[in-house]
């Protein structure tokens, strides 16, 4: 028979002179339980065939997760069924529901393991301690779906919790399929010593990234780190190695590094031996600008990008104690056509008193620009040229609040070239909202522009209507949280790719940046939205 002890249905079968009870609810898509068969001691679904064992609820089908079993009794020939379920507020229980969901790649367990946990109280901060513990033991080396998980994380403080929860489970469902079929890490060991100093130990990381020599780099990584080394010396050992090489891997490795730091803030600074070393794999193999020809030719820029290791730290003693505020016509000079003149300008400012955060800042405001003007008329990929760009300057100006090292000051050059060698993608540039016509003809409702903004995502590519509804809401002065809660839920209910949930969140990380209702706060989020309304409808 079907009950409802509490707040759920609930299937009481007397089976072999004992009375069991179950969740009425099949686990894998919802069908009622009751309507399938109990032989042998379990329980057959029948819509998919899943089976459980009647006393536990524990399935045999690992795709369709466990279903919760109920306590039971009979009292002088009544039963009596518990109110809840035995699992319920079980933190731990669903703490191994969720790794077992990621093991075996299972959304749906995942997702149900995320819900449980939320609603039973558990800290957002815990959950994503255990999933990305999980990502760097699982995979040999950093995944995207770390990138993912910490950047959902970051955002969850201004989501609604429905939208938090699609966040999290975007970045969890990432974590895991990156982890899929691959063999674990290979742990590695610090050298038996602690008498290294931070400068052998820069040197050394150094070298073994330039001969791209793995174990060389990650065993002096970790002797750094269980030397109990300050954390400003661990982040100069690794962002000065990974800036040798001029936006390395399209900006994704000094990307991935800032987020392992972001992910250590969220989980704690003592998982750096487990989550650091995740790093070194990509910082190693990768091709940075020097190996591709847009940097080589019509003119060599190398050699201009190398003279900078030995020029910056003099630079910036030149502009020790001034005051620097130029930055729009240094967002001008950076959209120009003259590589050298860029350099040139940027060294100036640097001499001039420019503090690396001041012009970092500028340049991620100037590769948005790239993306709000890109031409439809371009290739669809090179969205993801300009948003390469743009994430790693908003990589970088994380970077630099955590190290200031001349090293990583260097990397402000790369991404200038960068925003330079992505100008043929505003030729012809798109224009900005009012620039053509006013928005007049738009509601000035805020619930009504953001309904109409989600209602574009069912439509191919409307990325000018959806920039104007972004422009129009933030020109009427409406609080911008809503619109930071439906930019991401439009991108994790779409099951959007690691591309697009990158932009969304260096968007938001950038908007943050600026004042409130300014041209460069407005132009950030009409590129994030553009992005998102090109890459839209994603399949579903």
């Amino acid at each position: 028979m079907v009950t409802h002890p509490g707040d759920r249905p609930a299937a009481v079968w007397l089976h072999e002179v004992k009375v069991s009870a179950v969740d009425n609810r099949c686990p894998h898509l919802g069908f009622p339980l009751h309507k399938g068969t109990v032989t042998d001691g379990m329980i057959t679904c029948y819509w998919h065939h899943a089976r459980f064992d009647l006393c536990s609820g524990c399935t045999l089908d690992l795709w369709a997760d466990d279903v919760p079993a109920y306590d039971t009794e009979v009292r002088d020939g009544d039963v009596y069924v518990s109110a809840r379920p035995r699992e319920d507020d079980r933190k731990d229980y669903y703490l191994r529901r969720l790794t077992d969901g990621m093991r075996q790649n299972i959304g749906l367990i995942q997702g149900k393991g995320l819900i449980a946990l939320l609603k039973g109280g558990a800290s957002r901060n815990d959950i994503v301690q255990h999933v990305a513990l999980f990502g760097v033991d699982n995979r040999d080396g950093w995944g995207p779906g770390l990138t993912i998980l910490t950047a959902m994380t970051n955002l969850v403080p201004h989501l609604s919790d429905e939208t938090a929860y699609l966040a999290l489970y975007q970045g969890t469902r990432m974590t895991a399929g990156d982890c899929a079929g691959q063999a674990p890490r290979r742990q590695r060991h610090p050298l038996d010593t602690d008498q290294l100093e931070q400068e052998t130990l820069l040197r050394w990381m150094r070298y073994w990234t330039l001969v791209r020599h793995r174990d060389g780099a990650e065993r002096t990584l970790l002797t750094a780190i269980n030397n109990n080394a300050p954390l400003n010396e661990i982040t100069e050992l690794l962002f000065t190695a990974a800036t040798d090489r001029p936006y390395a891997n399209v900006g994704h490795v000094l990307d991935f590094m800032n987020k392992s730091f972001e992910l250590l803030d969220l989980i704690g600074h003592e998982h750096a031996l487990r989550v650091l070393p995740a790093l070194v794999a990509q910082l190693v193999s990768a091709r940075g600008g020097e190996e591709s020809n847009p940097w080589r030719h019509p003119i060599d820029l190398i050699p201009h990008i190398e003279s900078l290791d030995t020029q910056v730290p003099d630079l910036l003693a030149q502009g020790a104690g001034k005051t620097w505020d130029n930055a729009a016509a240094l967002v001008e000079t950076i959209h120009g056509d003259d590589p050298l003149a860029i350099i040139d300008a940027l060294k100036s400012a640097i001499a001039d008193g420019a503090q690396p955060l001041q012009l970092s800042k500028s340049l991620a405001y100037a590769a948005s620009l790239r993306i709000a003007r890109f031409g439809v008329a371009n290739e669809f990929r090179d969205w993801d040229t300009a948003m390469h760009t743009f994430t790693y300057c908003n990589a970088l100006h994380q970077s630099l609040k955590r190290c200031t090292a001349p090293a990583l000051v260097r990397g402000i050059f790369h991404g200038a070239i960068s925003v330079y060698l992505d100008r043929f993608l505003n030729i012809p540039a798109a224009k900005l909202p009012g620039e053509r016509g006013t928005l007049d003809d738009l509601p000035t409702d805020a619930d009504e522009l953001l309904k109409q903004f989600i209602g574009l995502l069912d439509q191919r590519a409307d990325v000018d209507d959806a920039a104007k509804l972004v422009a129009r809401y933030l020109r009427q002065g409406h609080a911008v949280e809503p619109l930071f809660d439906t930019l991401t839920r439009g991108a994790v209910s779409e099951d959007a790719d690691f591309h697009t949930l990158q932009m969304i969140e260096a968007s938001i990380r950038q908007y943050h940046e600026h004042t409130p209702g300014s041209n460069e706060a407005e132009h950030i989020l009409v590129a994030a939205a553009r992005y998102l309304a090109a890459h839209c409808p994603t399949r579903r």
